[in-house]
């Protein structure tokens, strides 16, 4: 069964839906990276998973259960977790209070939690006792993805990790979200670097105009001539 399956989802604002009819299944294995021209929906897409904008037609399964429509305070203790391009960390907290904001709904200890975080990005432990807004943006976008992880998600979603972004960085976040990957979590993830995160994605998604155009591995869809010519720039 997949960790998370959407089926013919239509949704948007209100008035026209700007989702119509989208599919994707992801498993807990896979690192899967939605692709296309802008407004093409593929920030929506994840937005409609997190229970931010109105579902109006299809389901999403996550864990066996239909949650559209499902408000995030309940998704996160069901193991979902989503990392926004904007806005996505508290800047004048530490970087330490920032993580334990991640664990709000947690009960339980969550010190080895935090200790698994910063073994995963040790920049953040060397400077745990400094306020987020002082990180570069590399720096921030990795404690945004560290609060995120905080509550042990069974799977994580990044709107554009790469954003803005120096080359070094970029490298930087996409071996970390393979390192996150492999402890277990599942990735969906929107990307403008479209080419060099479908090199290491398992699962690719190619939307235009709140549809799929195109669906397969990463490696597929790069191979694929009509897909580098419409969207990887040739």
């Amino acid at each position: 069964m997949a960790l998370i399956e959407l089926k013919h989802v239509v949704g948007g604002y209100g008035g026209a839906p700007i989702l119509n009819g989208v599919n994707m299944a992801i498993e807990k294995s896979d690192i899967g990276v939605i692709v296309g021209p802008n407004g093409a929906g593929k920030s929506t897409t994840l937005k409609a998973i997190f229970g931010l904008l109105k579902v109006t037609g299809g389901t999403i399964e996550f864990g066996g259960e239909n949650v559209a429509n499902s408000l995030p305070d309940r998704l996160v203790p069901k193991g979902l977790s989503f990392v926004p391009q904007e806005k996505n960390v508290f800047t004048s907290m530490s970087v330490e209070e920032n993580l334990e904001m991640g664990a709000f709904t947690r009960k339980d200890d969550f010190s080895e939690t935090m200790q698994w975080v910063y073994e995963m990005f040790p920049v953040l432990a060397e400077k745990r006792r400094q306020p987020a807004g002082e990180l570069s943006g590399g720096q921030r976008q990795m404690v945004a993805m560290g609060r995120a992880l905080m509550s042990r998600p069974k799977l994580l979603m990044l709107d554009e990790p790469s954003a803005g972004l120096s080359p070094r960085y970029v490298i930087e976040i996409f071996e970390t979200i393979q390192r996150v990957n492999e402890e277990g979590v599942g990735i969906l993830m929107v990307e403008q670097n479209a080419r060099q995160a479908l090199a290491f994605a398992s699962k690719g998604f190619v939307l235009a105009g709140g549809q799929n155009r195109y669906t397969g591995t990463g490696a597929e869809l790069i191979a694929d001539p009509e897909v580098a010519k419409s969207f990887l720039g040739g």
